[in-house]
């Protein structure tokens, strides 16, 4: 029967599988491309730190002295020791060759005049020096591989002049075996031959002698870890426990890589597979639509069944089994096309799941069991769900009754306090502290008020009727009457229209709060007139420092009125989250002013050195105002500094944390006098591009500026921002066409379990036109409560998303704006949309011949 019936009806169990399928794909996806990128890295992090029994890690670009190193060799614990240095560099090419040409580690750099044709653009890579002699033993992958064929290429891991770069160092810059680079040091830039590749994967890579390294980057005597093999039998946590390490020195792991870079991207993950639980919620009431359009449909042929002894109890599990199989398929659909998805995602964009966490990796695809598996079973319950309440109207329905065509189900009065206690516990949930750092009771919370504000839409219809006087209309009584009493029907009709409602408002909400927070925000983050860095993404700011004479220079062009030069670098203060950003720049008297500060700043106290946190990093690590904390500066006496908490400010530029500090202290403390950055305010009339190209004269071409006005960084931050989201606004449109596309298939639900009431009253003497309208006042009743309490629960729901599920998530605050007349338009369009498709499936209705209609009761 089912397959027959099927066969008969092949959209409407196919759009139910399709919506199934549609919400399986999203989450597949997204597990599989998270998957992937992670196994990806973690690959290529293990091709980089071997195995090693321990490591020893330094903080920063202090890092370890070397001494501890001849400390460890003596250990009769260890039997080897491999010193690394890592540095994040620049490099370009050479428009020639310079095999034999390069410098020596004590020689002047080559300044960029020197090439034929002037330097290439620059790209970033990860320079390590190792120990050629020992590397292998502990990590192959960073043995160096001389090019064959080359005179005294067995000695080339050990030529300071020479470079070996991995397979994505060659294809970024486009060279090969003997040609020439340059690397940007702390000197300028420094020219290598490249003698011979590394088989590490990842991304570019550049290995050289250690020796070499520590001379052109300005480390002389300085590692960054130690990797470590202990003799056979050691017991390596025993070992590590007496072992006494210098100030700045850690224990450390390449599993602690592999968790920073899963925590830097967790958040963002969840968010994604909330969406895509979002889409098999919509799915599931669409699944709830199409399956009482079924029921409906088959009621005679189900009492006919009830009549020859089919139990009551059959009849249930008949269409929960049905409904069961098209989650089951769809769930399987979902699979696949999620697999073909998440495989086109990393063909196209690499590992990048949207959210710069894994730009420019390439991997390949992942297939995690579980999290697949779960999204399967998710499917299929989605549709399970869907279809229970469905399948309890046909366990309840009374045989002899539909078969005289007595289809409709009008009910009591629909209790409020499922729905009321649903919207309360949705309240309490979200007062609830994040789980593990991520708002878990959050979205429970808006699932809860979802459900409640659904069940809630029998009991508001009611309650807008209650007052509504008789009415010498006959069409308009029983419209009225109808909407009053049939609450199965009303519930029926707009749940679907409620939550795609609901979720439009809430995201709407949420994206025009957080787009004028950003605005707002950019206005006091950029007070300059124009900004110029020494790289373009800020991950060179060790070596790539502008020249103190720039700065003297850039005070003296014609047109700047002042300039602030500031200091970026990253701290480590959790081995397994993301680095602190910290910002060195003049604060003056006044410090609050030139920050976007969360209330009042504390004053200066004599003898103390005050910071400024920002929102996140008093989030992350548990700051609070006047607090005393202690941060790991790079040069400072025994590495760690205290300083005291003045102030916190908002910053939605940095993820996880930064603390700005006046430059004059922190050159203090650290006794770095390099700057990275420069701020420039222009004379009134003065041009902002003129005064580029004359700051990019001033560096010389051998030190190529990232620079932009204020206007272009706004411009470029809120464009950035648009396209972020832009997503939401398909997100939107699919969950208002489910919606509309639920409430037709439940109309459609009525109106045939209603055929011969309609034939009854045609015959009575109500026209096409009156059976019409009686269809679309019932209808507008139900949409305009459906309307209302969507538009009131998704501004529920948007609180708490601005202010419960971001703070826990991204550790960002905002305001909540309220854009009114997109919420107006939005819930306008929304009801002239379901009225027109309620007239769409009354006029059917009223197309069929009342004869017709109520043939079976001759």
């Amino acid at each position: 029967l089912s397959i027959a019936e099927w066969r008969h009806h092949p959209w409407r169990h196919g759009v139910a599988l399709l919506a199934v399928a549609l919400g399986v794909t999203l989450a597949s996806s997204v597990q599989m491309i998270n998957a992937s990128a992670l196994s990806e890295f973690a690959q290529a992090l293990r091709s980089v730190n071997g195995q090693p029994d321990a490591v020893i890690a330094g903080q920063g670009s202090a890092g370890l002295a070397d001494g501890l190193l001849a400390r460890l060799r003596l250990d009769e614990a260890v039997a080897l020791a491999s010193p690394v240095l890592e540095i994040d560099g620049l490099a370009r090419t050479l428009a020639t060759a310079a095999t034999g040409a390069a410098t020596t580690p004590n020689a002047a750099p080559i300044p960029a005049a020197a090439s034929a044709s002037g330097p290439a653009p620059r790209s970033a890579l990860r320079v390590l020096g190792v120990d050629a002699l020992v590397v292998a033993a502990l990590a192959p992958d960073l043995m160096p591989r001389p090019t064959a064929g080359a005179d005294g290429d067995r000695l080339d891991g050990l030529d300071p002049a020479a470079v070996f770069l991995n397979p994505a160092a060659m294809s970024a810059l486009g060279v090969r075996g003997g040609d020439s680079i340059e690397l940007q040091s702390a000197a300028g830039w420094q020219r290598l031959r490249v003698a011979g590749s590394v088989a590490a994967a990842g991304r570019p890579l550049a290995v050289l002698d250690i020796a070499a390294a520590q001379a052109r980057f300005d480390r002389l005597g300085r590692l960054s870890r130690i990797d470590l093999r202990l003799h056979s039998g050691t017991d390596a946590a025993a070992w590590q426990a007496r072992q006494a390490l210098p100030v700045g020195a850690r224990w450390s792991s390449a599993d602690d890589a592999v968790q920073r870079v899963s925590n830097l991207s967790r958040a963002y993950r969840v968010n994604l597979a909330v969406l895509a639980l979002v889409a098999l919620l919509v799915g599931g009431f669409l699944v709830y639509s199409v399956v009482s359009l079924s029921v409906a449909q088959r009621t005679p042929a189900l009492a006919l069944l009830g009549v020859l002894g089919l139990a009551a109890a059959d009849r249930r599990r008949w269409v929960l089994g049905e409904s069961l199989l098209v989650g089951l398929l769809g769930s399987a659909l979902g699979l696949a096309s999620g697999a073909a998805l998440a495989a086109l995602a990393l063909r196209l964009l690499g590992g990048d799941l949207g959210g710069g966490y894994f730009a420019g990796s390439s991997p390949t695809l992942a297939w995690p069991p579980l999290a697949l598996l779960t999204c399967f079973v998710l499917g299929s319950l989605a549709a399970l769900a869907g279809a229970w309440f469905p399948a309890r109207q046909a366990e309840a329905l009374a045989p002899a009754q539909a078969l005289k065509g007595l289809g409709g189900q009008a009910g009591g009065a629909a209790p409020a306090w499922p729905g009321l206690l649903l919207l309360a516990a949705g309240g309490l949930l979200a007062l609830l502290p994040p789980v593990g750092g991520l708002p878990l009771a959050a979205y429970a919370a808006v699932a809860a008020l979802l459900a409640g504000g659904v069940a809630l839409v029998p009991v508001l219809v009611r309650w807008l009727l209650a007052g509504q006087a008789s009415t010498r209309s006959p069409v308009l009584l029983l419209a009225l009457q109808r909407a009053r009493f049939a609450r199965q029907t009303a519930s029926a009709t707009v749940a679907g229209v409620v939550a795609s409602l609901a979720l439009s408002v809430a995201i709407t909400v949420m994206v025009s709060s957080f787009r004028e927070a950003v605005a707002v925000w950019l206005d006091s983050a950029l007070p300059a007139d124009v900004y110029a860095r020494s790289d373009a993404d800020g991950m060179a700011t060790e070596h790539g420092f502008l020249r103190p004479e720039l700065l003297a220079r850039a005070a003296a062009l014609p047109g700047v009125a002042r300039i602030s030069p500031s200091r970026q670098l990253s701290l480590a203060i959790k081995p397994q989250w993301p680095a602190l950003t910290l910002l060195a720049r003049p604060l003056g008297a006044d410090a609050a002013a030139s920050l976007a500060l969360l209330g009042e700043a504390l004053p200066a106290v004599a003898g103390e050195t005050g910071v400024f946190v920002s929102e996140p990093a008093a989030a992350i690590y548990g700051w609070r105002l006047g607090q005393q904390i202690e941060l790991p500066l790079p040069g400072a006496a025994g590495g760690q500094v205290r300083l005291r908490v003045r102030g916190i400010w908002r910053d939605y530029a940095r993820q996880f944390g930064a603390v700005v500090m006046a430059a004059d202290d922190y050159q203090r403390l650290s006794g770095d006098l390099r700057v990275d950055s420069l701020a420039l305010w222009l004379q009134p009339g003065a041009s902002a591009s003129e005064v580029q190209a004359a700051l990019q004269a001033a560096a010389g071409a051998d030190q190529p500026l990232e620079m932009a006005s204020t206007a272009a960084l706004r411009q470029t931050s809120l464009r950035i921002f648009d396209r972020s989201f832009a997503i939401t606004v398909y997100l939107q449109a699919v969950a208002l066409a489910v919606g509309l596309a639920g409430m037709a298939a439940s109309l459609s639900a009525q109106v045939l379990a209603r055929r011969k009431e309609f034939g009854l009253l045609v015959h009575l003497g109500l026209t096409r036109g009156q059976l019409i309208r009686l269809v679309g006042v019932e209808a507008a009743t139900g949409l305009l409560a459906g309307s209302l309490i969507g538009l009131a629960l998704g501004l529920a729901m948007a609180v708490v998303l601005v202010h419960v599920v971001n703070p826990q998530s991204f550790h960002w605050t905002m305001p909540l704006q309220l854009p009114l007349a997109r919420l107006a338009l939005l819930s306008a369009a929304m009801l002239l949309a379901g009225v027109a498709t309620a007239l769409w499936s009354a006029r059917r209705a009223a197309g069929r011949p009342a004869v017709m209609a109520v043939r079976e009761d001759w």
